[in-house]
């Protein structure tokens, strides 16, 4: 009995180091596709469970930030649904986490504490008050906070293969454009009076890097000092 124990124990411990050795072998930062459907399943459960709890009150602005987040709620969960590899578990998280930045948008909307920081989507932020985007020949208000005039969030991204900045504007914009397709020359310009208001997070972001989701989309026409 006592040699068989001794051999069952060999032969765990010799598993276990077989295993120990090959999470060593891989590059750092390297998640599984376990992790990944983990960590996916973690922010999708995140963005529903906020949603319940979170009223706009009558305010128009934070209305539709939770619209938009409900949208990503929804748009998450279909991902999760049929995703299999860590790459499409990784979109989930994504499009979860910027349904979590709709939500923060409408909390700061309704004068509340915004909640825990979230990992950056490495898209920059405008900060100019007074700030102009220029889309397909339309010219729209911008700023970092909302307003009368900028009642719209977006939390930034990959518009038309440009990256844009993350803020509230006079209209959706990014909408139409994903819509019509607003691509090439012309499509989709930011004006030199935005370009003064940006900021770039040093880094990239926990979202950014080569192990983040910054290689989903980009860096577009934006990769200079914002």
């Amino acid at each position: 009995m006592g040699v068989v124990l001794v051999a069952v124990l060999l032969i765990v411990g010799a598993v276990a180091a077989v295993a120990y050795q090959r999470r060593l072998s891989q590059p750092y930062g390297a998640v599984s596709d376990l992790d990944a459907e983990a960590e996916a399943h973690r922010w999708v459960e995140r963005l529903g469970g906020s949603l319940s709890t979170l009223d706009a009150r009558g305010n128009a602005a934070a209305a539709q930030a939770l619209t938009d987040a409900a949208e990503r709620h929804r748009a998450a969960q279909g991902q999760l649904v049929t995703a299999r590899s860590g790459a499409q578990y990784a979109m989930a998280s994504r499009t979860a986490l910027e349904g979590l930045h709709y939500l923060r948008a409408a909390r700061t909307s309704l004068g509340l504490d915004p909640g825990p920081a979230l990992p950056d989507l490495g898209t920059g932020a405008i900060t100019a008050r007074n700030g102009r985007v220029t889309v397909d020949g339309r010219t729209y208000a911008a700023s970092p906070r909302p307003g009368d005039a900028t009642p719209y969030y977006y939390p930034g991204g990959v518009v038309s293969g440009r990256q844009m900045p993350g803020g509230w504007y006079s209209a959706p914009w990014w909408k139409t454009a994903l819509v019509a397709g607003a691509a090439g020359a012309g499509g989709v310009i930011l004006a030199d009076a935005l370009l003064d208001g940006l900021r770039r997070p040093h880094g990239g972001g926990p979202m950014a890097g080569p192990d983040g989701f910054g290689g989903l989309g980009g860096v577009g026409d934006f990769a200079g000092r914002f």
